[in-house]
């Protein structure tokens, strides 16, 4: 083993043994692994945290012991207050570490500190609004045309709305300024902000969220793609870079050195978006393999070997994009990332014309076994109901089973006890061991509905009008299309116990792609190949003719 080599491993092995509660990239957005920690996301996405799973977050360069809280709390108001840019520099060092070595108590204190205490003045604000609406606007559009004229007449409104756009700026926003120009500032903001969300997470303070929204605009703002730089992570690379790309990575966990060179290594690629404020750490990654068509199963991707000849390949497969900054949450940047990627491999390989991802739905057996529950609730409340009153009940009931894939559940041999399909598939998928997966009989019987099932989700399934699974939400707004969806593509534990083994594949067609995210974002319009609404038009037809009886 080499210097390189070693020197990952060993980087890798001193770091926190996490276990996360959920970890996503945007192509996968919500899975779990024994490295990540994640905070959710508005998007879909999650990100892998570094505080071993406290939800608070230390430099590296903090000292161990937590300073006096009065203390930090003077330094953040000085970092607010002062004028001196001579020692400000030294200020916001204070309060960086300072900051870092309080406990997460004390943290979300200082926070709801900073939330109202450095707020915005509203009672200003009140008399400004007052100024504004008692000024008098001239009558017609004459005086609005003759020159300088219309310049005095409007010169009051164009003073009261300077002086209100910077009343609503909270005070606060000096400290962001200021730390977004300081060196690793960058850096303290993003861990600032993880600590504001994992703090919402817990309990919602109108005062935090709009710290939040606040400081969330302003990383919006000075993470613009064009402050970024896409860098192709190789083996050729520092190893402390290496090591944060096996540390972060979110989607499929690299299990050793040769697992990262094969990923890094002939027909499979590897990006990240760097900042120059954050030297040497990627703020978000994406790994891509090049095949002779878009996979179904992950293990094509990762174990199949030896890769095809970069030149016969004509797809580029998307298969794991990862986050290293909690804080950065709710901040698409993998649309961007992607956007960047495909104009790239396009450049470089013209041969290759699918891009395409390969993407777990990790919200689909969460959904599926809470309706399975709910309608075992039902059916024991509707048996009730007409038991003492001799009515039904059954306005929300549903037989989430066709009558062709209960038959043949409930002909599998060795069934779980259960009063129906829908008990017996519950009890099934419930099962920690997996046992149906090693049963050929359940594998056959299961495979239908749960195909249809995923379909129904991924296509009708909404959250606000938008797709209720985070994966699926974030490609389609990236102007992605839903091209197929594949079983047993995921046999791993985590596979299994997110979507039942299935994955997805998305598709972005370049010359659709602004199409179809503008027709998703306007209406909520799925776009889908033939093959997936194939799955739910029986469904479809199913619903008309029950209309069809109501109405007659």
């Amino acid at each position: 083993m080499n210097k390189r080599a070693l020197a990952i491993l060993l980087r890798t092995r001193m770091r926190p043994n996490h276990q996360p509660n959920s970890s996503l990239s945007p192509l996968t957005l919500n899975q779990q692994n024994g490295v990540n920690r994640t905070l959710p996301n508005s998007n879909g996405s999650h990100f892998p945290s570094n505080d071993g799973g406290t939800g608070s977050y230390k430099s590296s360069g903090s000292a161990d012991k937590e300073r006096d809280f009065d203390l930090v709390r003077e330094s953040m108001h000085s970092a607010i207050s002062m004028n001196k840019t001579e020692v400000l520099d030294a200020v916001l060092d204070d309060f960086s570490e300072g900051y870092f070595s309080l406990s997460t108590e004390k943290r979300r204190k200082l926070l709801v500190i900073l939330a109202k205490g450095y707020d915005l003045n509203r009672t200003q604000v009140r008399e400004l609004i007052k100024q504004y609406l008692g000024l008098e606007f001239p009558d017609g559009d004459e005086s609005l045309s003759s020159g300088l004229d219309s310049e005095g007449v409007l010169s009051a409104f164009y003073r009261v709305e300077r002086n209100l756009r910077k009343a609503l700026q909270p005070t606060y926003e000096v400290l962001f300024e200021r730390l977004n120009t300081h060196p690793g500032g960058l850096k303290c903001l993003s861990i600032l902000r993880a600590d504001i969300l994992s703090m919402l997470e817990q309990e919602n303070v109108p005062s935090v969220r709009a710290l939040d929204f606040y400081l969330k605009e302003k990383l919006i703002t000075w993470l613009s793609p064009a402050a970024l730089e896409l860098h192709q992570i190789t083996w050729d690379d520092p190893a402390s870079l290496l090591e944060k790309i096996v540390a972060y990575e979110a989607v499929h966990p690299i299990n050793n050195l040769l697992d990262l060179k094969r990923r890094l290594g002939i027909g499979r690629r590897c990006f990240a978006y760097l900042h120059p404020a954050v030297p040497g750490e990627p703020l978000i990654f994406i790994e891509v393999a090049l095949l002779k068509g878009v996979a179904q199963t992950i293990q094509e991707v990762l174990w199949d070997d030896p890769p095809i000849p970069e030149s016969e390949a004509t797809c580029a497969l998307f298969y794991s994009i990862s986050s290293s900054q909690p804080g950065l949450a709710g901040i698409n940047l993998g649309k961007f990332l992607i956007k960047r990627v495909i104009t790239l491999v396009k450049r470089d390989m013209p041969h290759v014309t699918t891009f395409a991802t390969l993407s777990p739905i990790p919200g689909y057996m969460q959904w599926l076994l809470a309706k399975l529950a709910s309608q075992s609730i039902l059916s024991e409340v509707d048996k009730f109901s007409q038991s003492t009153t001799g009515g039904s009940n059954s306005t929300f009931q549903e037989n989430l089973l066709e009558p062709d894939e209960e038959r043949l559940l409930m002909n599998c041999p060795n069934i779980p006890a259960g009063k129906n399909g829908m008990e017996i598939m519950l009890k099934l998928l419930t099962s920690n061991s997996f046992e149906w997966t090693k049963s050929s009989e359940f594998i056959l019987a299961l495979k239908p509905p749960l195909m249809r099932l995923c379909a129904r989700y991924l296509l009708q399934e909404k959250k606000r009008g938008k797709a209720l699974d985070s994966v699926a939400n974030f490609h389609l707004q990236n102007g992605a299309m839903i091209e197929r969806i594949n079983w047993m593509a995921d046999q791993s534990e985590k596979g299994l116990r997110q979507s039942g083994g299935i994955m997805v594949n998305y598709v972005y067609r370049v010359e659709h792609i602004e199409e179809y995210a503008q027709a998703y974002f306007s209406t909520g319009h799925i776009n889908a190949s033939c093959d997936v609404y194939r799955y739910i038009m029986f469904l479809q037809a199913l619903a008309q003719e029950s209309v069809k009886a109501l109405v007659n």
